[in-house]
């Protein structure tokens, strides 16, 4: 399984100091509400919005559902392509792979497309401890990495940045890893593109060996689909000899023509475009690739599991697996909005990490049990999600499990976990609130008892309420029940 970040405190204390950091929430602000806006105009454009969300779905669950034969399908059509599969059970495992495909080529360093992915699995650490160094080569993760620090987003791993902290990480960082900045760099945003693209061309045209993710693969044909804005992927995916695309198991769909729905989706989805800038798809080598043509001469698929298959045992939490990874839940979350991804201790932030990380970790840690209490529930969430996860049932699904425990599937065993730590008063409020609700003449009572004693109802809750009335008043008590009212003005009618 994958970790949580060494030392990361539970998203309610990692909150907490975010939302005193005034920079952060503004860059925060600026940039979800210029996302979402623009997204919103995209795909008010398509009058079958709703019908390709369900489509999308519909395709997805299919898939799920079938997902043995699919793997197996993309296994056989990838390897008659001439490309070499490798199945990952988890991170330790991928990673190992990953390593000693890069040290069969006798290189020591890689290029890397963007994927969240390797993220997950921290191929980065797992390479440079093996002495191999990796380059990040999106803008936002070329940001990150040179500074230092972790993404915090899933489509702008680097918005927590601002174009003045871009310029300053540019000009401390960049001669460390390569190219240095240019003289007197400001923070005009094409000034920093320019930047950025002068570092990595160097990258670009040394490199041997690439490491990428996949948005989708085709299991009819073998086909890998890479989705990016800037065209560091295509560079990465055409120029060097080898190629490791480590991609997990759910991305798989069943044929090319259901490419047709997530080309339109995404797209709005995540950057509010029409159609993608840059769509790269291989399959295997393919006739023109090797000494003569374009491309690697050697490709291997690292199929991960890490968590998914145990994901997929659960009937409710399964549909976190639909994912895309179009980044509209968090532009449009009121909680990510406020706290930032940092927060969420794992590269999937936002809703969707709420619900992904505490199924593909599990709940044990003090971090992953809190994740499914970081929202409101709202709904917005799936309002806006292409694929119509429903993460708020996910989301009292998943606090279900962490206050009462209960069977869960881990490591392709079925097991029963505990209740997490904390949540004992929960547990009882909830036993005593079911033993009142089944008994009407004690329910009766209570709402009466409560009524003749409005006046002497506290202003703030004691405890573990405090919290909550320290900024909002308890509302007043009314002078009788609804079950008294209905009685005195309708009881005539019944």
């Amino acid at each position: 399984m994958t970790t949580a970040h060494l030392g990361m405190p539970s998203f309610p204390a990692a909150a907490r100091e975010a939302v005193r950091d005034g920079v952060l929430r503004a860059n925060l602000r600026h940039a979800t509400h210029t996302i979402r806006d623009k997204r919103a105009r995209a795909v008010a454009e398509l009058a079958d919005w709703d019908r390709l969300r369900a489509a999308g779905a519909a395709v997805k669950d299919h898939t799920l559902r079938h997902l043995d034969h699919y793997l197996l399908r993309l296994e056989a059509a990838v390897t008659a392509a001439g490309g070499t599969v490798h199945w990952a059970v988890d991170a330790d495992e991928a990673n190992r792979i990953v390593t000693e495909l890069v040290r069969a080529t006798g290189e020591r360093e890689v290029v890397k497309v963007k994927s969240m992915a390797t993220q997950e699995i921290g191929l980065n650490e797992a390479l440079e401890a093996a002495g191999i160094t990796a380059y990040e080569t999106d803008l936002a993760e070329l940001i990150v990495q040179l500074g230092h620090d972790r993404p915090s987003h899933i489509l702008v791993p680097a918005i927590h940045r601002n174009r003045a902290e871009i310029r300053d990480v540019f000009r401390a960082e960049m001669g460390r890893w390569g190219r240095p900045a240019p003289d007197g760099l400001g923070d005009d945003p094409r000034e920093l593109a320019e930047a950025a693209r002068l570092h990595l061309r160097e990258k670009f045209l040394r490199a041997k060996v690439a490491v990428s993710g996949a948005n989708f693969m085709v299991a009819e044909t073998g086909t890998m689909v890479v989705l990016e804005s800037e065209g560091n992927g295509r560079m990465c995916l055409t120029l060097p000899e080898t190629l490791i695309s480590v991609v997990g198991i759910e991305k798989v769909v069943p044929t090319f023509r259901d490419l047709e729905i997530f080309l339109q989706t995404l797209p709005r989805s995540s950057t509010a475009e029409r159609m993608n800038p840059y769509t790269t798809m291989w399959t295997g080598l393919g006739p023109s690739r090797g000494a003569d043509g374009d491309g690697p001469s050697a490709f291997h698929l690292v199929l991960l599991d890490n968590g998914r298959t145990d994901t997929l045992a659960d009937e409710t939490g399964r549909q976190a697996l639909r994912c895309i990874r179009c980044s509209a839940c968090l532009n449009v979350c009121p909680v990510y909005e406020r706290a930032g991804g940092h927060a969420y201790g794992s590269v999937y932030p936002g809703p969707i990490g709420a619900v992904l990380s505490p199924q593909l970790r599990g709940t044990g840690s003090e971090i992953d049990a809190s994740l499914p209490y970081a929202s409101t529930l709202c709904g917005a969430c799936y309002e806006v999600c292409p694929v119509a996860i429903d993460i708020p049932e996910i989301l009292v699904h998943l606090r279900e499990r962490v206050a009462q425990g209960g069977p869960v599937t881990r490591d392709g065993i079925r097991v029963r976990i505990r209740p997490a730590h904390g949540h004992t008063a929960e547990r009882a409020a909830m036993r005593a609130a079911r033993l009142l609700l089944d008994r009407p003449a004690a329910l009766r009572a209570g709402e009466r008892l409560l009524a003749r004693a409005r006046r002497l109802a506290p202003r703030r809750l004691p405890g573990a309420g405090r919290a909550w009335t320290d900024t909002r008043d308890l509302p007043d008590l009314p002078a009788e029940s609804f079950r008294d009212w209905w009685a005195r003005e309708r009881g005539t009618q019944q």
